[in-house]
């Protein structure tokens, strides 16, 4: 079976660890494939007593919760080991094994300094900002680029990693004593905090684009999972309001080692509305009773930093972009038991930009800040549909609103979430057939 590609439609939070949950036992692997702990994962999974558990996951792969499921973090990510070791500790602890977990050794550290850089580079920025999260995402991939990152087979040379270390601080430390009046690092304590992790990691390292290519040829199934999403995507998102690595499909590639010919499918995750987190432009957000009924009732609070999800309207222009960019084949639309009890739900179906229609993003940043939403109005809903589990359980209405978007953004929905649950789900077709 040929890898899929699991990536995030909108601006993040759309319930990328549900989809890849929802896949279970007949999945071999699930890799992360970018970003960091910038960004998490909420999977709610139901006991045989009826009583739910819930995980949140930051750096591993959402493969993690499912026996027999390989969890792999590629050479894309950046890793806090810190916080690494915190996840991995946390499952421990409520009976989750985490033993099988692989690490690339290709992967980049993130270091003290980068967080350090990363919060006081965003305070310094004031009301251009661009509202990361402060835990050196950004910075650690600017070290990538430039050549002077410290990955993780780094650790297990200590000549090599002090001299990496030392090579980054005779710029990093002139960076933040002369420009930011911050403290310098020192070589030593940085290289004694990294090397600190050097032998509970030495067993998880491995060779994983090797690995993942032998798993392939035994005929077994890899999910590459994606951090973040479309729109934060640092080549295709809204740039300069983006993450700092590729969300979308094609850095699936990149960033695990598997070439794009062993790719079947690519899953996209859409919510039945649209939030995001942090700065940028956001044309159908809403600002009043009825973004801050979405927040509520789709518990819209981040998963690693507790912020406050902007809300808003579904935006079909953003989900044509996604299908577009990525090339979806499938679309898991979450989350429409949200939208239970409202009157009407408005579906922005194009922009208008100085009084011109665009039915496509625009491909100037200027004009997406400036763009106003064109609706198209649907009748809500009162009834539960928590339950359903076919298209003909779901009442009309809602069955009327899947029907249209799916329309609109131009790829089959497979799945339909109607319920935080791991089994609170509609399938449609089958995303391994």
């Amino acid at each position: 079976m040929p890898a899929i590609v699991l990536v995030g439609a909108q601006w993040g939070d759309e319930g990328k660890g549900k989809a890849t949950d929802l896949l279970g036992s007949r999945v071999h692997a699930v890799v992360k494939f970018n970003g960091g702990n910038n960004a998490g994962h909420t999977i709610v999974i139901r006991q045989e007593d009826g009583q739910s558990e819930k995980y949140a996951l930051h750096l591993l792969p959402s493969g993690i919760l499912t026996p027999g499921c390989r969890p792999v973090i590629g050479n894309g990510v950046v890793i806090d080991l810190g916080v690494l070791f915190e996840e991995i500790d946390g499952l421990n602890a409520r009976g989750v094994d985490t033993s099988g977990l692989v690490v690339s050794g290709s992967a980049h550290v993130i270091a003290p300094y980068n967080r350090t850089l990363d919060k006081v580079t965003e305070r310094f920025l004031g009301n251009a900002r661009i509202g990361t999260t402060g835990r050196g995402i950004g910075p650690t991939y600017a070290d990538k680029m430039s050549r002077i990152g410290i990955r993780v087979q780094d650790l297990f040379d200590e000549d090599v990693l002090r001299a990496k270390v030392s090579g980054a601080l005779n710029l990093k430390n002139q960076v933040l004593v002369k420009i930011y009046n911050r403290k310098g690092f020192d070589v030593d304590a940085v290289v004694a905090e990294l090397a600190s992790y050097r032998d509970r990691l030495a067993p998880m390292v491995a060779d994983t684009p090797l690995l993942l290519e032998q798993m392939l040829d035994r005929g077994e199934t890899i999910v590459l999972e994606a951090g973040q999403a479309t729109l934060l995507d640092v080549d295709h998102g809204t740039y300069p309001f983006v993450t700092s690595s590729n969300a979308t499909a094609g850095g699936a590639c990149t960033g695990s080692g598997i070439p794009p010919t062993r790719i079947r499918r690519v899953v996209a995750v859409i919510k039945a509305y649209t939030t995001r987190v942090g700065e940028g432009p956001f044309p159908t957000e809403l600002d009043d009773a009825k973004g801050e009924l979405l927040r509520t009732n789709g518990a819209e609070f981040g998963t690693t930093t507790g912020r406050p999800r902007r809300c808003g309207w579904f935006d079909a222009v953003i989900g044509r972009y996604a299908t577009r960019i990525n090339g979806v084949t499938d679309f898991v639309l979450t989350k429409l038991d949200v939208l239970t009890g409202l009157d009407e739900v408005p579906v922005c179906v194009a922009y208008e930009v100085d009084g011109k229609r665009h039915d496509e993003l625009p491909m100037n940043q200027a004009d997406f800040s400036r763009a106003v939403p064109i609706y198209e109005t649907f009748p809500g809903w009162d009834e539960d549909i928590s339950t359903a589990r076919s298209l003909n359980d779901l009442p009309r209405n809602a069955r009327d609103y899947v029907t249209a978007i799916e329309k609109m953004i131009k790829a089959p929905i497979s799945v339909i979430g109607v319920g935080p649950g791991r089994d609170e789900s509609i399938v449609v077709r089958d995303l391994l057939d």
